[in-house]
């Protein structure tokens, strides 16, 4: 299979006038073409600094960043970016929140706007085109935002912690949602998130950070038979906890060492 994402050696240090940050150290794995992969650490180990790397909107200090093996430098059409707000235009409506990233490539054909309406639909949302964003509730919102990244058609998409503002019961259902809406259009998927839950229930793959500075400590496979499941489904495998605690006890040798759980 091919790789996807391939980051090699990333180091980043951020530089203000009174001192220079080590944020990132050393950073090195691999994303396979149609994997989805977990970041996971607590405060300060440089998750969404490393997204923001790899969505070419930072450039690292030392090491490369490849995209189906070409050298990422600046934002590409490949990749799409999922936040935790959903940053909708309250004076456009969802048909139009959904389409601008079509708007601004000039990419607004027959095809294109058919795509959408398929992903509307796909969602649930097909019969809030016409609405505008506060007549929508949050979960809903977010389902918006993940039409308008999936619109442009990227290989990839990056999620940062983009369920963490809804309720329980909202970001069980929009998991399900998303795992299953990325696996029927073959995407590949990298998430942040300091939900260990979240990370098994949806991922192939979780890269454990540890802080002061960013690094790898440990990298979980999700055995066949948790990950082939939707997250709701996954949380219920007899094998979801003790691959829980496993992860849960990295965080607490980092909270010895002085990180913070979170």
């Amino acid at each position: 299979m091919d790789h996807a994402v391939e980051l090699n050696e990333v180091t980043h240090i951020y530089v203000t006038e009174q001192r220079a940050s080590l944020v990132l150290s050393h950073i090195s794995f691999t994303v396979k073409s149609g994997e989805f992969v977990s970041l996971i650490g607590p405060s300060g180990c440089g998750k969404t600094t490393l997204l923001s790397i790899i969505a070419g909107l930072i450039k690292p200090t030392e090491g490369r960043v490849k995209v189906a093996g070409v050298e990422i430098k600046r934002p590409t059409e490949r990749i799409g970016y999922m936040l935790q707000q959903d940053y909708l235009f309250p004076w456009r409506t969802i048909w139009s929140n959904a389409t601008i990233g079509l708007e601004l490539l000039g990419k607004k054909t027959k095809e294109d706007k058919q795509y959408v309406e398929h992903l509307l639909e796909e969602m649930g949302l097909i019969h809030t085109k016409d609405y505008l964003p506060n007549q929508l509730s949050g979960g809903m919102r977010q389902r918006v935002a993940l039409v308008r990244t999936m619109a442009t058609k990227p290989d990839i998409l990056l999620l940062d912690e983009p369920f963490s503002a809804l309720d329980y019961q909202t970001k069980l259902q929009l998991e399900d949602l998303v795992v299953d809406t990325l696996r029927a259009h073959h995407k590949t998927a990298v998430l942040v998130t300091h939900d260990i839950s979240e990370a098994i229930a949806m991922s192939d793959q979780i890269i454990v950070l540890e802080p002061n500075p960013g690094q790898i400590r440990k990298t979980f496979d999700i055995p066949e038979d948790i990950r082939s499941r939707l997250p709701l489904d996954a949380r219920e495998h007899t094998g979801f906890q003790p691959l829980f605690r496993s992860i849960w006890t990295e965080f607490e040798a980092m909270e010895r060492k002085g990180g913070s759980k979170g």
